[in-house]
């Protein structure tokens, strides 16, 4: 094996790895880094608005095409985490979600498509950890080469995650705290 066969690929991986590392998500919504009542669930035991979070990002790789958000529990008590919102299909012209675009009578972007989540239906569910622990909620930003995904009617989580991976050229993370 010569040194062009295995420098070449590992330089291209370290100049995306470059450009996917000025790719970052910021949001205004938590406090201290916890959500605040507005991002709480009005149900199981919570008395919160329901409100998806304010999500804005930045230095999305050249060639992103549409981004896909996730808010994800991985500490929720069912032994494989809990999807509270998901979102594909965001056009690249769109580099902000304000407070409360994702839930009941909020506006997505034109062309943005919700997910049915955990909850059994498309749109934000509000989170609701048991009371006296703190979970750790992950806020994803994908960006795509796919300027839209073809999901099918009824697709999941999972099924998102999986055609997210095969367009995706990088992720931006944000772990916000919750706890009641």
């Amino acid at each position: 094996m010569n040194l062009k066969t295995w420098v070449l690929p590992i330089m291209a991986l370290a100049m995306t790895a470059g450009h996917a590392a000025d790719f970052n998500v910021v949001s205004n919504s938590p406090l201290n880094g916890h959500f605040p009542p507005a991002q709480f669930a009005n149900a199981m035991g919570c008395t919160g608005k329901n409100l998806s979070p304010h999500l804005a990002w930045q230095g999305a790789p050249q060639g992103t095409k549409s981004y896909v958000i996730t808010v994800y529990d991985p500490d929720a008590p069912t032994g494989s985490g809990w999807w509270h919102w998901v979102v594909a299909n965001i056009p690249a012209s769109v580099t902000e979600l304000q407070e409360g675009a994702g839930s009941e009578g909020g506006q997505l972007p034109q062309g943005a498509q919700s997910v049915r989540g955990d909850h059994g239906r498309p749109g934000y569910a509000g989170i609701c950890p048991p009371n006296g622990q703190v979970h750790n909620y992950v806020v994803t930003v994908h960006a795509l080469k796919a300027e839209t995904l073809d999901l099918p009617p009824q697709v999941t989580p999972a099924m998102l995650g999986f055609m997210t991976l095969g367009a995706g050229l990088a992720k931006a993370t944000l772990t916000i705290k919750g706890g009641r």
